[in-house]
């Protein structure tokens, strides 16, 4: 049996490696989120102030479409239930549950996929008092 020797001519480098993983960068719930309101978007609407039914009843069908939607309301907890809501139409969760009490905690631990789904199909909070909105918001930042 023939060997071939290794080449003996250079000398080995050094293959650095680095010891620590970069973390991904963390996707936000709110930030870019509220808006003041515009005329006309150009998505799908949702009356953020109607009656529980008619929002989960919009929520199941946004879940499943490739289309995005705004929301509208002047209520920073409405625009927190409305998050709430649209994470639990994503999960397969109860919504109305989800409307009458958002579950901060839940939508805090949320993973960076997670909240980057729920932020293409929720497009964007419109309010006359988006200041007022965006603070109430500010809950979910982490």
């Amino acid at each position: 049996m023939e060997t071939v020797p290794h080449e003996s001519s250079s000398a080995a480098e050094p293959v650095l490696v680095p010891l620590t993983v970069l973390s991904a960068e963390r996707a936000s719930l709110v930030d870019g989120l509220v808006r003041a309101t515009a005329t006309a978007p150009e998505t799908p609407l949702l009356d953020g102030n109607a009656p529980d039914e008619q929002v989960a009843a919009f929520l199941v069908g946004a879940a499943h479409t490739e289309i995005g939607f705004v929301a509208r309301t002047s209520s920073a907890e409405r625009a927190l239930a409305i998050v709430a809501a649209t994470a639990a139409a994503l999960c397969g969760e109860d919504i109305r549950a989800a409307l009458r009490e958002p579950d901060i905690e839940f939508l805090r631990g949320l993973k960076p996929p997670a909240v980057r789904a729920l932020r293409e199909v929720l497009l964007a909070v419109e309010s006359d008092a988006p200041d007022e909105v965006a603070r109430g918001l500010g809950v979910l930042a982490t």
